[in-house]
Formats: structure tokens, C-alpha cells, sequence
């Protein structure tokens, strides 16, 4: 992997940390919306998926295709969370989680054979200096806690394994697996959401909640425990 100068953070994952509080503010804004606006009769859940059985395979397909596509450009939370809107939390869950492992293997391989130096250029001043290092030492592991412990940006991790050594399909495969837990809980929870844009609270979306809380404890639990054994972070 190229050297990368410095360890302070990227410009992209300063962005990226601002992505979900201002998720939490439309949110708001739109419930706000929704009561003075009586845009409910739009909302309905039903009508929703019914419009998405209407058109066979064809917005499954759309949807895929902006996963696949859209990591090169966009953040991935929004897609997901509109996954669970458009197809609930079965079918959210299963497009979601192929379409995020095509687009991020889809990064992988732009970064790999066809953007070495503007990508190495995007990574310049990041912590990802020694990635390439711990992926010769621990291989898949690495890109399997940099899934579940997200440090770094997402779309940012994804450029950055294409320029490392390791394998296309190991790094597919724990990219599909460790993504799972995040993307079950982010659209089990946006696939009720627009009950609470309604202004109602069901139980399916506290579940939501707190499948999002779960989720994000993995992160803070790993942290400690590696501070606890005086052992520094993996990535």
C-alpha cells in the first residue's frame, strides 16, 4: 500500500460524522411536516409496498443498482434506511445487504486496477497508513472489525482495502457477513418509521431503537475491552 503522510483525520470522515445528526434533524422536521402539512394519506405503509409489488422485480432491481453504484459517490446509511421503507424488514434486509456487498466490492475493485493514485491521494493524512501491514498480518480478521468497530468512514475503508493485499472474495465475504448486525437494525427500524412520521410509536419501531443501540455498543464495547488489556485498536 502507498505511504500515506501524517494520522490526522480525513476530510470524508468529518463528513461522515455528521451524516446521522442530521438524519436526526430531518427526521424531526419531517414529523413537524407531516402533522401541519396532513401529508399522512402519502405515509401509509401498505400503499407503499403495494407500489413496490406493482412493479415486479423492477424497483428491487432499481434499488440494487443505486447500492451498487452509489458507494462510489454517496454515503450508505440513506439507502438503507429507505431499503426498510420500500420493501419492510424481510426483503430490506436481504437487498440491503447484497446490494451494499456489490457496491462496496464495486469500490474495491475502482480502487484496486482502476484509481490507484487518486485514491491514494483521497487516503493521504489518514490513520489508514499501516492497514495494508495488519492485512498482511491478520488477512480477512482486519476487514471483518473494521465492519463491526466502523473508525473509519465507510465508503473510505472500502477504497482503502482495494489498495491493500488482500484477496477480493475474503474481503467480500466478511464485508457481507459483518455488515449484517448493522443492516437488521437500521432497517428493521426504518422499516417503521413512517408510523412515527404519522406521530405514532410502535412497538416495532422501540425495537428498531434499540436494535441501534445494540448495534452501537459493539464499537464502544470492543474499545474498552482493548483499553481494559492495554492493547491497542486494530485499525
Amino acid at each position: 500500500m502507498a505511504n500515506f503522510p501524517g494520522s490526522r483525520p480525513s476530510a470524508a470522515a468529518k463528513k461522515t460524522g455528521v451524516i446521522r445528526p442530521l438524519l436526526l434533524v430531518l427526521l424531526i422536521v419531517s414529523v413537524i411536516a407531516v402533522q401541519y402539512v396532513h401529508l399522512e394519506q402519502y405515509l401509509d405503509q401498505e400503499r407503499l409496498r403495494q407500489f413496490g409489488v406493482s412493479h415486479g422485480v423492477l424497483l428491487p432491481l432499481i434499488y440494487l443498482a443505486v447500492w451498487t453504484v452509489g458507494p462510489l459517490f454517496l454515503p450508505g446509511l440513506p439507502i438503507t434506511l429507505a431499503g426498510g421503507v420500500l420493501f419492510g424488514p424481510i426483503w430490506g434486509v436481504i437487498y440491503t445487504a447484497i446490494g451494499s456487498t456489490c457496491g462496496a466490492g464495486l469500490v474495491f475493485l475502482v480502487a484496486r486496477y482502476l484509481a490507484r493514485d487518486w485514491v491514494a491521494g483521497r487516503l493521504a493524512g489518514t490513520r489508514l497508513l499501516s492497514l495494508d501491514q495488519k492485512v498482511a498480518r491478520q488477512g480477512w480478521k482486519i476487514v471483518a472489525i473494521s465492519r463491526l468497530v466502523p473508525v473509519f468512514s465507510y465508503s473510505l475503508l472500502n477504497y482503502a482495502f482495494g489498495l491493500t493485499r488482500i484477496s477480493f472474495w475474503p474481503y467480500l465475504a466478511a464485508t457481507f457477513v459483518c455488515n449484517l448486525p448493522s443492516t437488521i437494525a437500521y432497517v428493521y427500524f426504518s422499516s417503521n418509521i413512517l408510523g412515527l412520521l404519522q406521530g405514532k410509536i410502535s412497538s416495532g419501531l422501540i425495537i428498531g431503537v434499540i436494535l441501534i443501540v445494540l448495534v452501537s455498543l459493539i464499537p464502544v464495547i470492543y474499545k474498552w475491552r482493548k483499553a481494559r488489556a492495554g492493547e491497542a485498536l486494530d485499525i
